[in-house]
């Protein structure tokens, strides 16, 4: 399911599947986008940034088009304690890949894979963030 923005309207709760995943779209060509994930994130219940949030940063393939500093969506990942994905949707190949690293980790947080917790996977991306 996709919203442009959180909070999510009220009057279909009864009916809305079970969140496992908050992914949080930035362009890095727009301001805007920044500061719209930036507003939404005060929606987001404390319990999901446990491993159920990350970051996907889109049109990362083009440097001079680029309104935000890729570091302020890092500081934002590390400040929210969630992973980071860049990637670039103009390319298949990298398209692709970024769908099925979002799936995998939808798994792990949905319990779907056996031995891997959402908060230990994440804790694992962090320990190979800081080497």
């Amino acid at each position: 399911h996709l919203a442009t923005s959180l909070p999510l309207p009220s009057e279909r709760d009864h009916l809305r599947p079970r969140i496992d995943l908050v992914v949080f779209m930035i362009d890095i060509k727009s301001k805007y986008s920044l500061k719209n994930v930036e507003t939404s994130l005060a929606y987001v219940d404390a319990s999901y940034f446990l491993g159920k949030v990350c970051f996907l940063v889109t049109g990362v393939g083009r440097k001079n088009d680029c309104s935000i500093e890729t570091n302020s969506v890092c500081k934002l990942g590390e400040a929210y304690c969630s992973p980071v994905l860049f990637c670039e949707l103009e390319l298949e190949g990298v398209r692709v890949a970024t769908a099925q690293r979002l799936v995998r980790m939808l798994g792990i947080c949905a319990g779907q894979i056996p031995g891997v917790s959402a908060l230990s996977f994440v804790s694992l991306m962090r320990k190979s963030n800081d080497d």
